[in-house]
């Protein structure tokens, strides 16, 4: 069915008063429903409004995601810091530690943080940005619930575990590459079934080594299953760099687990021994890298710039009168939405309501008009 536009103001007092009647305190709820929305706002619908419920509220309702987080540090040094997130929040873990690593940075010229026993943070692309903005560059990852296979595997031994860069430009827009380590994540294929798309020729792989087509629903039943995984940047095999995504994706799982003593691979299924459902204790890590402790964040913005635009006045193929830099597209989605809204499918409508009506929350939709 046809997606609604909700505004802005709406959505976002609507997620921060639903997370606050699910036990969140306010200035957390309010980082919450900021994160979330900031990916809609890039045209990343797979992890903003519909993740909502069935990642978030729904985690908190099954007892397995604490809503007011215990933020610890652990251990401290004057550029580097392990946090313990004791399953709370992971946008509230993930904004923190960020900050942390950037007031290091600030001091030090660079920073980085280290995260053991976080939930889901929502976009990577968010902390990367908050670094961006204070002129700092800003790298973060995480690992995530087993659902990728290596290179000549068919089981899902890591997350989609994504590699960010935040650098600084002088445009209006920085660059920031913010994507998985697979080719693509559960969270596209949770959005394919939604909107009734197939998934994509080479994006999953079955037991037998064969490649998974057809109904999202059905490959998301046979990834939870253990039946099929996704694949690594490259896909099945060598012959396309398939290892050098895992190569990548494997990386980041070791800077999430090694220097905070974090759980990892087959341990974050979500799920403990008798198969109850159980705390993810993800692990993050967060670097900021501050440009005036080198020649000074002009430069470093003018400089990126002027790469940037080098790239995109370079000759393009035929048929093509555009070539883009990350960070771009998301910018130029949030230009065409900043004045009207986040678009909500169907099934995103369905559950807003009912989280309203659940919690008794004073809002009319638009869908409901």
């Amino acid at each position: 069915m046809e997606k609604i536009i909700l505004d802005w103001e709406t959505a976002f007092n609507f997620i921060k008063d639903a997370f606050i009647g699910y036990g969140v305190p306010e200035d957390d709820a309010k980082i919450c429903a900021e994160v979330l929305l900031e990916s809609d706002k890039r045209g990343i619908e797979s992890h903003g409004c519909n993740r909502f419920k069935p990642i978030y509220i729904d985690r908190i309702v099954d007892g397995i995601q604490n809503p007011v987080t215990n933020f610890e540090i652990v251990k401290e040094t004057e550029t580097t810091a392990v946090v313990d997130g004791h399953d709370g929040m992971g946008q509230v873990i993930g904004k923190k530690s960020m900050q942390l690593a950037i007031d290091k940075a600030k001091k030090y010229g660079l920073g980085m943080v280290v995260v053991r026993n976080s939930c889901h943070y929502g976009i990577a692309g968010y902390y990367a940005t908050l670094a961006t903005k204070q002129g700092c560059i800003g790298i973060t990852g995480t690992n995530a619930r087993p659902s990728v296979a290596p290179t000549f595997g068919v089981e899902g031994m890591f997350g989609t575990n994504p590699l960010t860069i935040g650098i600084p430009t002088d445009e209006e827009f920085d660059f920031v590459l913010d994507c998985a380590t697979s080719i693509t994540q559960n969270g596209k294929i949770e959005y394919y079934e939604r909107i009734g798309e197939n998934v994509h020729e080479g994006t999953v792989i079955g037991i037998d080594g064969k490649p998974i087509t057809g109904d999202a629903a059905t490959a998301l039943k046979k990834i939870r299953k253990g039946d099929a995984a996704l694949t690594t940047l490259g896909g099945i095999g060598e012959a396309l760099g398939g290892y050098k995504g895992y190569g990548y994706a494997l990386a980041v799982e070791l800077l999430s687990s090694v220097l905070q003593d974090g759980i990892y691979g087959k341990d974050l299924n979500g799920k403990d021994k008798n198969g109850k459902k159980a705390p993810y204790h993800l692990g993050h890590f967060f670097i900021a890298i501050d440009t005036n402790h080198f020649l000074g964040e002009e430069l470093c913005r003018k400089k990126g710039g002027d790469i940037l635009r080098a790239i995109r006045a370079s000759k393009k193929m035929p048929g093509e009168d555009r070539i883009y830099t990350a960070g771009e597209k998301e910018y130029l989605i949030w230009q065409e939405r900043k004045d009207k809204g986040v678009p909500i499918s169907y099934a995103v409508q369905k559950e807003m309501s009912e989280v309203r009506d659940a919690l008794k929350l004073d809002y009319i939709f638009p869908w409901e008009k």
